[in-house]
């Protein structure tokens, strides 16, 4: 472990006020010995910084997945006072709600005889890749509808169930989207890509559930051993990217109009409540029910494939839940102050809400929010559930994925895509995408071992896991 961080169980670890000057709370974080390799030093530091924020509350938090990114490290988590706090773009990211769901099926993995041409009609109808653009065709009015109604609008257009709105996270739709602050650049890179899957890390993958954990939870969930599911990683595309970018330039000058003192420019904020503060967010609360729509609509285009090519209904397709990974919301959590609504930023980490959370949709409400962890193409993904424990530590919060060990240009010189196909190929994992590239720096051993991650979480109390799925064929954006 690295100088100057202490141990406070087996595998929460601690770095002091002091390790970097001027900060605010300690910096606590999730990992186990055998992933202690895998820290970086900048990702530490960048956790450090966060604490120097005003009005950051507690600690400022990373989990197990946590490496290095934008302001914040990836797999940070920190909350802040409504009075004293700030909203920073750099503890959300780019892709804002960028985000995981999954959708249950009746079928087995027997009833799918020929995987490829699965595989083969869902690329031809789901858009992916860099640039890729819907077939679908909205109006500047639809849009700004999407970005205030989120998945109330989808549904309302025939994309959907009302179902499907009650098991997204936040209903599918922040209350405080403004469209006032989206530019009219965002729009235009909004417009043809609603529905569409992108490039990068996202993914429509065809999984099998091969072990139950729980299951007490697992039926809960609507899920059981053998059933083959599908899991869609995508965000918010370019409207969100523009977003961040056009909101990054405001808040550095707002950073130094207020007086805030920062270790790092990434860190750029505002008060929460200052203009600049919430114009950011009510732009940010628009890109991030522009993501759900989006993922709304894949799993419109995939119910579709399903039917036409088994048979199945719609209402046979439930979507499990789907989870945000990076966004800022305001939430009510319970400090050494009593109850406070605070604005939580996760950024690569996912809420983990507990028992008896009125957030939590009411048919599991029992059990906890479903968490949903991919894996990283060949590795398996996993539903956990929250905990009263992740409330109390991490204000609702655990892990979002494995985590990057391998940048992505030292991951395509490491092993060509090709090689990387034909190797899951031999484990049964059909993959198809835009190009040898992309599946490239996306390959397995470009992450953390998805298991390990999802072990430390469980250690810790954050989230407990209920099935893991294995990937049967993987949609590379």
């Amino acid at each position: 472990m690295l100088a100057g961080i202490e141990r406070i169980d087996e595998v929460e670890w601690e770095v002091p006020i002091g390790y970097v000057p001027g900060m605010r709370v300690p910096g606590r974080f999730f990992l186990s010995e055998d992933l202690s390799e895998t820290l970086e030093a900048g990702a530490v530091q960048q956790l450090a910084n966060v604490a120097v924020l005003p009005g950051i509350v507690r600690y400022s938090l990373a989990m197990p997945d946590i490496h290095s990114g934008y302001g914040f490290p990836i797999g940070g988590v920190a909350a802040f006072e409504q009075e004293t706090g700030v909203i920073s773009p750099g503890g959300v990211g780019y892709d804002i709600n960028c985000g995981v769901r999954l959708i249950a099926t009746p079928l087995t993995p027997d009833d799918i005889t020929n995987p490829r041409a699965l595989i083969e009609a869902l690329f031809t109808t789901v858009p992916t890749g860099v640039g890729a653009e819907s077939e679908m065709r909205i109006s500047p009015h639809d849009l700004e509808e999407i970005m205030v109604e989120g998945v109330d609008w989808a549904v309302a257009a025939g994309y959907g169930t009302e179902k499907d709105a009650a098991h997204c996270e936040e209903g599918g739709k922040m209350p405080d989207a403004h469209v006032a602050p989206v530019s009219k650049k965002a729009c235009q890179r909004g417009m043809p890509q609603a529905g569409t899957l992108g490039s990068g890390n996202h993914f429509l993958e065809i999984q099998t559930v091969d072990a139950v954990y729980d299951n007490e939870a697992a039926q809960t969930f609507g899920l059981s051993a053998g059933q083959v599911c599908f899991m869609i990683h995508c965000g918010s595309r370019g409207l969100g990217h523009q977003i961040c970018t056009d909101h990054l330039r405001t808040l550095e000058s707002a950073t130094r109009r207020y007086g805030i003192e920062i270790p790092d420019r990434q860190l750029a904020c505002a008060p929460l409540h200052s203009p600049e503060g919430e114009a950011y967010f009510g732009a940010m609360a628009a890109a991030a029910n522009y993501a759900w729509v989006n993922r709304q609509v894949i799993t419109h285009q995939v119910r579709t494939v399903l039917n036409r090519m088994y048979g199945i209904d719609y209402e046979e397709m439930p979507l499990v839940y789907d989870v945000a990974h990076n966004v800022a919301k305001m939430e009510r959590h319970t400090t050494d102050k009593g109850r406070q609504t605070l604005c939580v930023h996760r950024k690569g980490a996912t809420r983990a809400f507990g028992p008896g959370c009125p957030e939590v949709p009411q048919d599991y409400r029992a059990v906890g929010q479903p968490v949903i962890i991919p894996g990283s193409m060949g590795s398996a993904s996993y539903v956990l559930h929250g905990t009263t424990t992740a409330m109390e530590k991490t204000f609702g919060s655990t892990c979002h994925g494995a985590g990057r060990v391998m940048s992505r240009t030292k991951a395509k010189k490491a092993t060509p895509g090709s090689e990387v196909r034909k190797e899951l190929l031999k484990q049964g994992i059909i993959v198809r995408a835009t190009s040898d590239a992309s599946i490239a720096e996306e390959a397995p051993d470009a992450y953390k071992e998805s298991y390990k991650v999802v072990d430390v979480v469980r250690r810790a109390g954050l989230s407990l896991p209920v099935v893991r799925l294995r990937p049967i064929g993987v949609i590379k954006g």
